[in-house]
C-alpha cells in the first residue's frame, strides 16, 4: 500500500472519529435538555417548601428529604388511583391491539366492497381534533346511553378497532410482509385466521407492542376524558388524583412534585420493558430476510 493511500485511510478514519465525538457531544446535550425537567421535580421532592423558594436555587438538595414521599403517601391515595388507571388501561390496551390487529388485517389482505371507502374514512378520522368528537361523544353516552360517571365510556371505543392511527400502523406494518407466505398457507388449506394467528401476528409483534404502548401513554395521560367522563373521587385516575392533589396545597410544592414523580414512575417502567420493539416497530422493518 502505497503512503498516499494509508494517509487517505488514516485522514478518514481520524474524520469519523471526530465526526462521532461530535455526535455524541449533540446527543448528551440534548439528552441533558430533556432530562433536566425530569430531574427538577425530583429534586424538589426532596426539599423543604423553604429551601424550594430559596434564591439562587440549588441543582442539588441540602438534605435528601426521602420522607417526602412518606408523607405524601399518607394524603394522596397513589395506590387507589393507580388500581383506577390500571382497570382502564389494561383491557383497552388488549382489545384496542387486538382489534386494531384484526383491521389492520382485513385492510391488507382481504378484498370487500367498499374497502377503499372504507379506509379513506379511517385515514380521515385522523385528522378531526378531540374537541369536535367531544360534545357529541358525551351526548351519546350521556343522554343516549344512560352511562354516567364510569369508565365504559373510556374503554368501550377500543374495543371496536383501537384507533386509527393504530390501525394504519399496523396495516402498513402486514402489507411489507410477502404475500406468498399467505398463498403458501392456502394451498395448505389454512383459512383466514389460522393465517392471521399463525403467520402475521407473529411477525409483527414489534408492532403490537407499539401499538399498546401508544394507547398506554395516551390513557395515562388523558386528563380531559377522565375529567369528563368520571365525576366520583373514589374512581379517581392517576391524572385526575393528581390534579385534585395539587389543588387541594396549593403551595406544598414538595408534596406535589413527591406525587408527581410516583405517578410517572408506572410509566417509564411499561416503556423501558417495551423499548426495543418500540424501536423495532417504529421503523415498520417487517420480516427480516
Amino acid at each position: 500500500m502505497s503512503e498516499t493511500a494509508y494517509g487517505r485511510i488514516k485522514s478518514k478514519k481520524r474524520n469519523e472519529r471526530v465526526l462521532n465525538l461530535i455526535t455524541l457531544i449533540v446527543v448528551i446535550f440534548f439528552a441533558i435538555i430533556v432530562l433536566f425537567p425530569i430531574w427538577w421535580i425530583f429534586r424538589t421532592s426532596l426539599m423543604t417548601n423553604a429551601e424550594i423558594y430559596r434564591y439562587p436555587p440549588s441543582l442539588l438538595p441540602s438534605k435528601w428529604l426521602f420522607s417526602n414521599y412518606e408523607k405524601t403517601l399518607g394524603i394522596f391515595k397513589y395506590w387507589k388511583y393507580l388500581w383506577n388507571t390500571m382497570i382502564i388501561i389494561v383491557p383497552s390496551c388488549l382489545a384496542g391491539t387486538f382489534t386494531a390487529t384484526l383491521c389492520g388485517y382485513a385492510f391488507a389482505r382481504l378484498r370487500f366492497r367498499g374497502k377503499k371507502f372504507i379506509w379513506t374514512l379511517v385515514i380521515g378520522s385522523m385528522l378531526l381534533p378531540t374537541m369536535v368528537t367531544l360534545i357529541p361523544l358525551y351526548i351519546a353516552w350521556t343522554q343516549g346511553l344512560g352511562i354516567r360517571d364510569s369508565y365504559l365510556p373510556i374503554i368501550l371505543p377500543y374495543f371496536c378497532g383501537g384507533g386509527a392511527f393504530n390501525i394504519f400502523l399496523i396495516r402498513q406494518f402486514i402489507v411489507s410482509i410477502p404475500r406468498e407466505l399467505d398463498q403458501a398457507a392456502t394451498i395448505d388449506g389454512a383459512g383466514y385466521f389460522r393465517i392471521l394467528f399463525h403467520i402475521i401476528i407473529p411477525a409483527i409483534k414489534p408492532a403490537m407492542i407499539v401499538v399498546a404502548l401508544f394507547i398506554f401513554i395516551g390513557l395515562w395521560n388523558d386528563l380531559l376524558q377522565q375529567l369528563v367522563y368520571i365525576n366520583s373521587s373514589n374512581k379517581y385516575t392517576i391524572a385526575l388524583g393528581l390534579t385534585n392533589f395539587r389543588g387541594q396545597l396549593k403551595t406544598d410544592w414538595a408534596s406535589t412534585m413527591a406525587a408527581t414523580c410516583l405517578s410517572f414512575i408506572p410509566g417509564v417502567i411499561f416503556y423501558l420493558i417495551g423499548q426495543k420493539y418500540f424501536v423495532e416497530g417504529i421503523t415498520m422493518t417487517g420480516i427480516k430476510g
